[in-house]
């Protein structure tokens, strides 16, 4: 069971980093948490499906799409790729597609919004760095939190066990 987000608010607070409530949810589990891999890409998911296709060990991919909003940055199969790998779940400061199927998937998923037009895939993006968006900065390995009442991203050396 994960902590709620409120929770952790309340238990780190200056060390809790909360991002602007600009995210929705899309995929089936409401509630998610885990360390970040971190992915920063503008219209190309390239990245995005690459670490996907990884083993994720109950990880979060955090998705610095630069907010655009003109197409999508995750969709039906990617995401399928991402519960069969194990991953927690995906926040993706952008648009994601296909949103019928995601509902049904076992994953967190928090977008923007969605866009029916796919993103290109010209390899471009970069892995692993930190990654700034709605007010905060995300890095690799920080611990994310998410819910119904929005997203916790802690430090990985103020986390303790969550949940």
């Amino acid at each position: 069971m994960t902590v709620s987000t409120c929770d952790l608010s309340d238990k780190h607070g200056e060390h809790a980093r909360i991002p602007a409530p600009v995210f929705h949810n899309f995929g089936a589990r409401r509630a998610f948490h885990g360390r970040a891999v971190t992915v920063k890409c503008f219209e190309d998911n390239s990245r995005v499906k690459e670490v996907l296709a990884t083993p994720g060990n109950g990880r979060v991919l955090v998705v610095d799409g630069g907010g655009s909003t003109r197409c999508a940055l995750l969709g039906d199969m990617i995401a399928k790729d991402a519960v069969a790998n194990g991953w927690s779940g995906i926040v993706v400061f952008g648009c994601v597609r296909d949103t019928a199927v995601l509902e049904g998937l076992d994953i967190g998923i928090k977008a923007l919004g969605t866009n029916p037009r796919r993103s290109t895939r010209r390899g471009e993006g970069t892995l692993h760095i930190p990654v700034d968006f709605a007010g905060i900065q995300v890095k690799e390995d920080d611990i994310v939190a998410a819910d119904c009442d929005g997203i916790v991203v802690i430090a990985a050396k103020h986390a303790t066990e969550i949940g």
